[in-house]
């Protein structure tokens, strides 16, 4: 496996992982229904404005050609944020590969762009419900931050987020 920045050809490989994890860590959590009709091919034009627009980074977990995860991150955009607080847009990995490192190595790296952009602490949104990707963040550093949490509509129901903060970035890299 090997962790690079995202290009062109990449984007539908993370299109694909973009739809399957959220079809995995959102069952039962969102509508069947709704995960269903997740469409690669809207995803893969949002991963390409995403790109085109420089708006965040985005690098790529691949084994070989296939893309197998992906992290998206750059300066945290929740107000009022401290200037040197980065933020985790998007972290996701393919199910068949959950539990294998990719996901470590993709924060570690992520991490370290981070910090060597400045950043001294990095936030994320996470939505409640979802214990695996607890997990994942609870061993790389982040905890809840209290008073955070807020709620959404998403495919007719109501989820409630959390943000997580991890003031310890430069240290912490998961397990």
């Amino acid at each position: 496996m090997r962790i690079a920045p995202a290009g062109p050809d990449d984007l539908r490989g993370v299109a694909i992982v973009h739809v399957a994890s959220w079809q995995g860590a959102y069952q039962g959590i969102l509508p069947a229904d709704y995960l269903a009709n997740l469409s690669v091919e809207t995803r893969e034009a949002s991963w390409r404005q995403v790109l085109a627009e420089g708006r965040s980074e985005l690098l790529v977990a691949k084994e070989g050609d296939a893309v197998i995860g992906f992290v998206s991150f750059g300066p945290c955009r929740d107000a009022p944020a401290p200037p040197d607080r980065g933020e985790v847009w998007a972290i996701y990995v393919a199910p068949g590969a959950w539990s294998k490192g990719a996901g470590r190595a993709l924060w570690r790296a992520a991490s370290e762009r981070l910090r060597a952009l400045g950043f001294r602490s990095v936030s994320l949104w996470m939505i409640e419900g979802n214990e695996r990707a607890r997990r994942f963040y609870t061993a790389a550093g982040f905890d809840a931050e209290a008073g955070s949490e807020k709620e959404f509509e998403l495919g007719g129901v109501t989820l409630r987020e959390v943000r997580m903060v991890n003031a310890q970035s430069t240290t912490r890299s998961g397990s």
